[in-house]
């Protein structure tokens, strides 16, 4: 297949519409001699005439007119692809976390990043549970876990202990029964996960966990909170609770608390050249040590 010079079809464009090789040379800042020996050359390689002379003029061929039709169409397109992919904006850094963390604790914070580096642009995923942080498709994954739960390099952002927690209804149950009585009796609200932090709070607590009744399983961790405030069930909670907690909606059932938990992050090793991913990564670890 033949390759034509770009710029060749281009000089000719602007012969063709000017009818005149002087103004094309101007037009193009180029000597005449140079757009003629263009022309000559480009109907070399074509293989036929583009232009015909008559009476001191340039008149284009039918070959030439055709040319020049589809040649306009072409290049314009050429050009404008050009210009979209010198141009491009770059792609939004995709990032998955548990819609609890990024309404109570990043978003507070986010416009700070984005005053700082407005050219990044940010995208956000739900991530409901450990398990899908190596499987979803994301720059960074954010995930409330302990150490050795996640099997793909990490970071501790912060500590974030939780216990099990309940609405006031609850509460009162509570310190009338007992809570072991409670919580063995009332349904216990889940993620999508294995439940291994309720697993780990009944060790502690010196309870069994298969005597436990399984309630909803609420993938989405705000909607999980707003289960546990109409009294749907208990669910572990964080300190990022805390104003549900002032408010009296929620309370804290329990002295026992999963201390070895927090927020754990994870960057795809995919995009490690990636100049953004790691604005973002460093200044997620500078607020996280500063909060």
């Amino acid at each position: 297949m033949a390759i034509y010079s770009y710029d060749m079809l281009r000089t000719f464009q602007v012969v063709a519409q000017n009818l005149s090789m002087t103004r094309a040379a101007l037009q193009l800042n180029q000597s005449k001699g140079s757009v003629s020996y263009q022309i000559k050359t480009l109907e070399q390689q074509l293989g036929f005439a583009l232009f015909e002379r008559a009476n001191a003029r340039l008149h284009l061929t039918s070959e030439g007119r055709r040319l020049l039709q589809v040649s306009q169409v072409s290049l314009d397109q050429i050009d404008q692809e050009i210009e979209g992919l010198r141009y491009k904006e770059p792609a939004p850094l995709t990032i998955a976390l548990q819609t609890y963390f990024l309404t109570r604790w990043l978003s507070p914070r986010l416009m700070r990043f984005t005053a700082a580096h407005p050219e990044i642009g940010l995208r956000f995923v739900p991530l409901n549970f450990i398990g899908e942080m190596e499987s979803i498709d994301a720059d960074i994954s954010i995930c409330w876990a302990k150490q050795g739960m996640i099997d793909a390099p990490h970071e501790r952002l912060f500590a974030c202990p939780a216990c099990p927690t309940g609405n006031s209804n609850i509460a009162d149950r509570v310190r009338e029964e007992g809570l072991d009585n409670v919580i063995l009796s009332t349904p216990l609200l889940l993620d999508s996960s294995e439940s291994k932090g309720w697993q780990d709070w009944f060790d502690l607590a010196g309870l069994d966990f298969s005597q436990s009744q399984k309630g909803l399983s609420v993938a989405d961790s705000n909607s999980r909170v707003q289960a546990v405030i109409d009294g749907q069930g208990i669910a572990l909670w964080d300190q990022l609770v805390t104003p549900e907690v002032n408010s009296g909606h929620l309370q804290y059932l329990s002295d026992i608390w999963l201390d070895e938990y927090g927020y754990y992050v994870h960057a795809n090793e995919g995009g490690v050249e990636n100049k953004a991913l790691k604005l973002f990564l460093d200044w997620l670890i500078v607020e996280s040590r500063v909060s």
